[in-house]
């Protein structure tokens, strides 16, 4: 089968024939219908720190994805060949799909476990829940379950891209007062869509709003230092986004306001559980870009440059 198939750090991925994976004990194999692209891939290619996470080399990227279970390993019989699935990323080793020694969705087929698996309603198509396996985890798991997001809330939510506007629309859907932040003028188009009481370029335009949450989408240093000096006293911060790695904050605010500091990263299958819940009302709908399985290369170009405007999703 082909496959997108990652070396190291500032090598371009190749397009390669590789064997078709065999289902194990405890595993299944996916076909691959749908698979994300995402900044984290453009990180892996781009910059050094990312390669601890990729202890095995060559590996097929791609983790976000949904398909059809093609085949089932010994012990894997509550699972059927032609369930759809989406596929929770992170596996038992403490790595994901698409990093580690698991290969992703970059080809036509990868194993999985049941840590992975999750039934996708007939309701949501593949793109839907491709998508929600890692920008949408991800924003969901940030919002509600790190963010504690609750009816009634104020909540700030910074960069309207993939993951911030999944996490600000499930804000909206679960009842919370959601204000929207994103140097984009287009992603700030977005706003109505989304259900925005309000949008502007920085999150401190809505200092006067006393803020119960904010949870930063975008992660460049500047976007943290804002959301700080943004929150009301006894606020929540919820660090997602990995922009900028390193740079400097003042502890001021969050002495002087009693703020709570988060990180996070991915989600559980219960968010993902969640999350298909409100999709396959059709009340969460993100935007999405289609590409097909030989454009992955230049998706992730496309995100080097900036300005996309909702998901980047192949389909096979």
């Amino acid at each position: 089968m082909r496959a997108w198939r990652f070396h190291g750090t500032h090598e371009p991925l190749t397009l390669e024939e590789v064997p078709e994976p065999e289902a194990g004990p405890g595993e299944v194999v996916v076909d691959i219908k749908a698979a994300g692209v995402c900044h984290s891939d453009v990180s892996a290619l781009d910059d050094e720190t990312w390669m601890p996470l990729f202890p095995q080399l060559p590996v097929t990227p791609g983790h976000e994805n949904a398909g059809v279970i093609s085949q089932v390993g010994p012990g894997m019989e509550h699972w059927t060949v032609g369930d759809r699935v989406g596929l929770s990323p992170l596996t038992g080793d403490g790595f994901a799909l698409g990093y580690g020694t698991w290969d992703g969705g970059f080809g036509e087929k990868l194993r999985a476990t049941d840590e992975n698996l999750v039934r996708l309603p007939d309701e949501v198509s593949f793109e839907m829940g491709a998508m929600a396996t890692d920008a949408g985890l991800t924003s969901y798991h940030a919002i509600v379950t790190a963010g504690g997001l609750e009816p009634g809330m104020r909540v700030g939510v910074i960069g309207l891209g993939g993951l911030g506007y999944i996490g600000a629309r499930v804000g909206v859907l679960k009842g919370a007062e959601v204000y929207g932040a994103d140097i984009s003028a287009g992603a700030r188009e977005l706003a109505d869509e989304i259900g925005l009481a309000g949008v502007a370029e920085s999150i401190e335009e809505f200092a006067d709003k006393k803020l119960d949450l904010i949870v930063d989408y975008a992660g460049f240093g500047t976007t943290t230092t804002g959301a700080l000096n943004t929150l009301a006293e006894f606020g929540t911060f919820v660090q997602v986004g990995m922009g900028k790695l390193e740079f400097e904050i003042s502890t001021y605010p969050i002495i002087i306001k009693q703020l709570t500091i988060k990180g996070s990263k991915s989600g559980t299958k219960q968010d993902l559980v969640e999350l298909y819940d409100l999709m396959r009302s059709g009340d969460l709908n993100p935007p999405v870009n289609h590409i097909t399985h030989d454009e992955i290369p230049g998706a992730i170009d496309r995100l080097r440059e900036g300005g996309v405007v909702g998901r980047l999703i192949a389909t096979y």
